[in-house]
C-alpha cells in the first residue's frame, strides 16, 4: 500500500481538554504517522453557545489506510476515548475530523473530502495554516482561506504547544 497524506483537526471542550488531546494523539499514532502538530487554540463555541470553550489543533501525517476505513478507525478512537453521540455542535470530549487527504475528493453519505466547512472555520484554518500554510484545499491555499475570513475578535486565540498546557 502507498502512503497517503492526511490532515486532521482535533477538538475538545469537556473534562481535562489538554489530556483529551494528548490521548487522541496517542491513539491516532496507531493509524497515522504524525508529522507536524499545530499549537493549541482556544475557541469560543459556535451555534450552541451555552457550553465551555474548545481547545483545537491540527496535525499532518501519513497513513496507508483508505479514507473511509480511516474514518471508521477514527470513530472507534473517539468512542474508546469516551465520546458519545450528542447534540450537533454541542459539547464533546473529543472530536477528530479528517480535513483533507492529499488531492482526494470524496462526496459520500459518510465522508466528504476535503472537509465541507473547512473554509468557513477559523478554529480549523488557524491551526492548519500553522503546519500547512501552502496546502491547497478545494483549489484554495489554506493561508488565503484564513486571510479571507472576517475578523472574529478573540473568538480564536493561540495558547501554545500542547505540552505547555499539561499539568
Amino acid at each position: 500500500m502507498s502512503l497517503r497524506p492526511v490532515h486532521l483537526g482535533l477538538g475538545t471542550n469537556l473534562g481535562d481538554r489538554a489530556a483529551n488531546l494528548t490521548a487522541a494523539l496517542a491513539a491516532l499514532a496507531d493509524i497515522v504517522t504524525i508529522g507536524d502538530r499545530s499549537s493549541v487554540w482556544e475557541t469560543a463555541p459556535m451555534h450552541v453557545l451555552d457550553q465551555p470553550a474548545f481547545l483545537n489543533m491540527a496535525v499532518a501525517g501519513t497513513t496507508e489506510i483508505a479514507p473511509l476505513d480511516l474514518l471508521t478507525r477514527i470513530k472507534e478512537i473517539e468512542a474508546r476515548l469516551g465520546r458519545v453521540a450528542s447534540v450537533r455542535y454541542g459539547p464533546r470530549l473529543i472530536d477528530i475530523d479528517i480535513l483533507a487527504m492529499g488531492d482526494e475528493m470524496i462526496d459520500s453519505e459518510r465522508l466528504t473530502l476535503p472537509h465541507p466547512r473547512l473554509s468557513e472555520r477559523r478554529f480549523v484554518l488557524a491551526p492548519l495554516a500553522e503546519i500547512a500554510p501552502s496546502l491547497i484545499v478545494g483549489g484554495h491555499n489554506v493561508s488565503a482561506l484564513l486571510a479571507d475570513l472576517p475578523a472574529e475578535g478573540d473568538a480564536v486565540r493561540r495558547l501554545g504547544a500542547l505540552e505547555s498546557l499539561a499539568p
